[in-house]
């Protein structure tokens, strides 16, 4: 049974991580969870002191207990970037503020890094509505806006969808099954009936309650960089250039949201962001990439009616549309001692697999404190 710790600044309280329901039980490293997350209340997804938050976290974790392998990720200044209007001089300040966080963490924990950037943002040129004149369902995942699903489609739906300039493909499920090798009994179940792909620089529009000012682009290549020679072609390549080196040093692999080539420091090295003509928004299937060494397009798609599972006794009610605990991830691989910290909230326990991990509770950039979380196995 895992353990969850949520702290909310006045209280903790400590949960089955699987029913989400209070637990007694103990484990060696709780008192130390609760110590450490009652030293650090989160600041809020876009208070500028939200990625300080991340190494100050880290630091001591690792002060009270050293780990070989650390996941780190830094998201205060996508949050702001894509939800606050912000000049040349604010983002160029805010971008210089996260790379000085992880140069800290470096110093100070004296692990070696690889950084990656999740990808560029820019502003966008055209909205997508899916919710006027449209005979089917559009379905949009979170925080998603280059990909949407549509269901019950007519065909006048896929007319007019065929002619929309903003609208770059129409890939049936069919189709989509086809080119990336999935099968309709194992992967067909949660494709939508059609993936709508919009072109660079055009958003459909969400169920998001603030506007977004940048939306990401399409990235087909994102940057890295790593304190030996790690050698990937691809995003799926991190995982093992994080595992080979972990023979010999320890290792920090770290993810700085939206930043991609445009702004990420030189030198640094690409790799590809997808799979053919798919690529990855910014969020947690570039996460399952690189934690799993595999293409996660048929896990949770885009488009995908998630709430069609719930209303039956849902596991892990603190881990947003996760029924279960990923069993492949780079942290599970590792034999050795491992711990994750991050400001993007879901990601750090679902999708690292760490030991233990501590991470902003947050819901639509409402702070609602942290969660911290310790696996076992069976979870």
């Amino acid at each position: 049974m895992s353990l969850g710790i949520v702290d909310v600044r006045e209280w903790q309280s400590v949960l089955d991580l699987k029913t989400g329901k209070k637990t007694a039980r103990r484990h060696p490293c709780l008192e130390l969870m609760q110590k450490v997350l009652g030293r650090h209340p989160y600041p809020g997804d876009l208070n500028r002191e939200g990625n300080r938050w991340v190494t100050d976290t880290a630091l001591d974790l690792l002060a009270q207990r050293d780990k070989e392998f650390m996941f780190l990720a830094y998201a205060q200044h996508y949050f702001c970037s894509r939800f606050v209007p912000l000049s040349k001089e604010d983002k160029a300040t805010l971008y210089a503020e996260v790379f000085e966080e992880v140069a800290r963490f470096r110093r100070e924990s004296g692990f070696l890094t690889l950084v990656i950037g999740t990808g560029d943002l820019r502003q966008a040129e055209a909205g997508i509505n899916l919710g006027q004149d449209f005979d089917g369902l559009g379905v949009l995942s979170n925080w998603a806006t280059h990909y949407a699903g549509m269901y019950g489609a007519s065909e006048r739906d896929l007319a007019k969808l065929s002619g929309m300039q903003e609208i770059e493909r129409v890939v049936s499920r069919e189709e989509f099954l086809q080119e990336f090798g999935g099968s309709e009994a194992a992967d067909g179940r949660k494709l939508p009936e059609y993936l709508l792909v919009a072109k660079d620089g055009c958003c459909f529009q969400t169920s998001e309650k603030r506007k977004p000012v940048m939306i990401p682009a399409a990235n087909q290549s994102i940057p890295f960089a790593a304190d030996w020679e790690a050698a990937a072609t691809s995003i799926v390549d991190i995982r093992a250039a994080v595992l080979d080196k972990l023979r010999t040093d320890r290792v920090a692999l770290i993810v700085v949201e939206g930043i991609g080539c445009e702004d990420f420091p030189q030198p640094y090295q690409i790799c590809r962001n997808g799979i053919g003509w798919f690529t990855y928004e910014i969020g947690e299937a570039q996460y399952m990439a690189m934690s799993t060494g595999q293409h996660p397009i048929f896990r949770y798609p885009s488009g995908y009616r998630y709430y069609t599972e719930q209303g039956t006794g849902q596991a892990f009610p603190f881990s947003g549309y996760f029924k279960e605990m990923p069993q492949d991830t780079l942290g599970r691989a590792f034999s050795g001692s491992s711990a994750a910290v991050g400001n993007r909230s879901m990601y750090m326990h679902t999708t690292t697999g760490t030991e233990i991990s501590i991470e902003c509770f947050a819901r639509n950039l409402n702070n609602q404190g942290c969660l911290g979380a310790i696996r076992e196995d069976g979870d």
